[in-house]
């Protein structure tokens, strides 16, 4: 399965700040190496949990949500309950790391 590409409509931050339950946001590009070798350890670890919300959102300079929450690097996963940040990974090599911040979410 392709993964699907980063989108450059973004919600507004008072949107997310609002979103009832669990949502992942995944920052990066489309045309990103590190994005694209992440992929496969997303996918993984988020396909186990497939009801759960996840928006791939297209950063860089001038993207207002990606400076909202200080996006540095590609690609950044922010996880959210209830509009809340509870944990965030940068690069991540292996589908641990974001199950460990999954576990954050419960």
């Amino acid at each position: 399965m392709e993964p699907f590409p980063y989108t450059p409509d973004a919600p507004d931050r008072e949107q997310l700040d609002t979103l009832a339950g669990v949502t992942v946001i995944e920052f990066g590009t489309n045309w990103c190496g590190y994005c694209q070798r992440a992929q496969p350890v997303i996918a993984e670890a988020l396909g186990r949990h497939p009801a759960m919300r996840h928006l791939k959102v297209e950063d860089g300079p001038g993207r207002p949500l990606g400076r909202s929450f200080r996006v540095k690097l590609w690609p950044t996963l922010v996880f959210l309950r209830d509009g809340q940040e509870r944990a965030r990974v940068v690069r991540p090599t292996r589908a641990e790391e974001l199950d460990d911040a999954l576990a954050t979410l419960r």
